[in-house]
């Protein structure tokens, strides 16, 4: 949430930030509001002030023995009308509030300005030695390697769920794991993450915390007699982990990972890309969430995209990044990077990792906060996380990229002690 404050003060930056991540501007509508609300509220401080003065008027003529009648009768009066001056106010707030929280997260001066995923700027690419982009033999998409080794099923996934809900079978569970427990390991020896098993079901605090509610409510899937959101990552329930609370700063920065299904009702809506792992309901990811000072928050984003390319360099799979530009972002990132893995049966880079500082935009919709020991003064953490990597886009570079001309799969080295087995056939 942005700083009704920041707004107030510079609109114009505000209403250009919204345009540029093509999203509808209501600055006007919101300032409006806030300006009623403020007028109520100085005529209701004004009010209660004349009451306060009054009433020990009152007493005064009481303690005299003089009558105060009239002006009891007037006060009475007063107290009628700041009561209702109080519930107007209530009522503009709830309405503020609700278009605050529809307004997205401004882009940060260093991203690129641009409309759509083409204004994207690639920053860098990464191949292992000896990978060429030219395949010399027939190369086999996922599904049809899936299919003939049996580790992959979507269609009993189909069956006994919906579309979009894989099902992993034999060494292809036991490679799903494997890279997840690898991950995990990394990401805790080497990188200095703490590890948390959070909730896969949240409440609408968590949700609207971390930006999902209201914006992307209908992409989510809903337990309606109990409340509750399955999680579309594991972002909300470890951001939230300090929802409402203040943070000794000595405790910054805070670093957790976490392994989680995500579930997300919007996918399957992408045409030919909804085929497999290449659009789900339901897959695996490692998250990276860090609670940071501003001051070092755009460091800590360089960091977190690092710690991602450790874990694909060590597996040996071609990646590329991606500085989003401000028309792609995602409504609460001020600056994003995306890491795309390379498939060579799509012929294309596939996004497996997001890293995104949110600066203290999540901060301030979730009350995270932490006090500042030399200045005494309270502030809002700045919020990152990213993927450390999803599995499923993952999972369709590994198995295409270490397929073999004698019709195996390869299992990348740094896996080999997490499965027990070296090939896949």
């Amino acid at each position: 949430m942005l700083d009704i404050k920041y707004i107030r003060e510079n609109p114009d930056i505000v209403k250009e930030g919204i345009r540029n991540k093509n999203e509808k501007e209501s600055v006007d509508e919101i300032l409006k509001l806030d300006k009623e609300r403020r007028e109520i509220l100085q005529l209701a401080e004004e009010l209660k002030a004349k009451r306060n003065k009054v009433s020990q008027e009152i007493g005064k003529q009481k303690k005299a023995g003089e009558n105060a009648d009239d002006v009891m009768a007037e006060m009475k009066s007063v107290s009628n009308e700041i009561k209702d001056l109080d519930t107007k106010v209530r009522e503009v707030e709830i309405k503020l509030n609700e278009m605050l929280l529809w307004v997205p997260n401004l882009p940060h001066e260093s991203t690129p300005i641009g409309k759509s995923a083409e204004d994207n700027v690639e920053v860098k690419q990464w191949l292992p030695e000896g990978f060429s982009f030219e395949n010399e033999e027939p190369v086999l998409d996922h599904l049809e390697l899936g299919k003939k080794f049996g580790i992959l099923d979507f269609e009993r996934g189909a069956k006994i769920t919906g579309s979009g809900f894989p099902v992993y079978l034999g060494k292809g569970a036991t490679l799903e794991r494997a890279l997840i427990n690898y991950m995990l390991d990394i990401h805790l020896a080497d990188h200095g993450y703490k590890e948390v098993i959070p909730p896969l079901f949240v409440n609408r605090d968590a949700m609207v915390g971390t930006g999902q509610i209201p914006k992307l409510e209908d992409d989510m899937y809903y337990v309606e007699k109990d409340e509750l959101y399955a999680i579309p990552t594991a972002e909300v329930p470890i951001t939230n982990l300090h929802q409402n609370e203040m943070i000794p700063e000595k405790d910054l920065p805070i670093k957790y990972v976490g392994y989680t299904a995500c579930f997300r009702r919007e996918a399957g809506s992408y045409g030919k890309d909804s085929k497999g792992f290449l659009r789900v309901h339901q897959f695996n990811k490692v998250e990276m969430v860090k609670l940071v000072k501003a001051e070092t928050s755009y460091d800590e984003l360089e960091k977190l995209v690092v710690d991602v390319e450790d874990i694909l360099q060590a597996l040996k799979i071609p990646y590329r990044i991606l500085e989003l530009c401000s028309g792609d972002l995602s409504f609460a990132a001020a600056k994003c990077y995306d890491i795309e893995t390379w498939s060579p049966a799509e012929n294309k880079w596939l996004e497996a990792s997001s890293c995104s500082n949110f600066e203290d935009f999540q901060g301030r919709r979730a009350n995270i906060r932490f006090k500042r020991e030399e200045t005494k003064k309270n502030e809002f953490v700045h919020t990152l996380n990213g993927s450390g990597l999803a599995t499923s886009r993952l999972m369709v570079s590994i198995l295409e990229n270490y397929q073999t001309p004698e019709g195996k799969i390869i299992v990348p080295k740094v896996l080999q002690k997490y499965t027990g087995f070296d090939v896949i056939g």
